[in-house]
């Protein structure tokens, strides 16, 4: 029996994965959390051989929880699963030692399969996304451009940002620069929103 941990925020949506899941015969829903930040603790509370994480989840991200679970528990299998179609999402997700990366429409025997499959050591990767990941290729922003980017992206000033994340305005000038000129944007605003759509941030 595959023991499964399942880590949605949206209560509806983690029920109906439990259910659809929990009627395939060699697989058990043994847990489930709501936020990223639990994901670890579970897993090793319940030793469960595969888990099924959402990207967009409280506490912390799909990503981070999968990368943590690789440290800590690097025997267990992580299927990420994402309504967030984005290339750069697929690129951080594998980076991070996830196994599968699944967007939310697939049907629910496909996502049995994709359990069955990492369990057995293979990767599973939703075709289309795989195609538009090869062809955006690697996210060009660096840990720290990402890092002022997000922080701009509630529209705090220059002074603002330099506070929050402990760096002098000019810095702040010159990462915001170059992450513009290298998303191609016209101002930090269509940055934000490129890197969004693209799964860089």
């Amino acid at each position: 029996m595959i023991r499964l941990l399942l880590a949605e925020d949206q209560a509806m949506v983690r029920e109906a994965l439990a259910a659809l899941l929990g009627l395939e015969p060699d697989i058990e829903v043994v847990a489930q959390v709501a936020r990223g930040d639990e994901v670890l603790a579970a897993a090793r509370t319940n030793a469960v051989d595969v888990a099924l994480l959402d990207i967009e989840m409280p506490g912390m991200t799909g990503i981070e929880a999968a990368a943590q679970l690789q440290r800590e528990l690097p025997a267990l299998k992580v299927v990420v699963l994402t309504t967030f179609g984005r290339p750069g999402y697929l690129r951080r997700a594998m980076e991070s030692g996830a196994h599968a990366f699944l967007v939310k429409d697939a049907p629910a025997a496909q996502l049995a399969t994709a359990v069955r499959k990492v369990l057995a050591g293979e990767r599973v990767i939703d075709p289309t996304l795989a195609a538009a990941a090869l062809s955006d290729g690697a996210n060009p922003l660096t840990d720290r451009e990402r890092d002022v980017l997000r922080a701009a992206a509630d529209g705090a000033s220059n002074a603002e940002l330099a506070a929050a994340l402990h760096l002098s305005q000019g810095t702040v000038r010159n990462y915001l620069s170059t992450a513009i000129q290298k998303l191609t944007a016209r101002n930090r605003a269509e940055a934000v929103r490129i890197a969004r759509e693209k799964g860089w941030l």
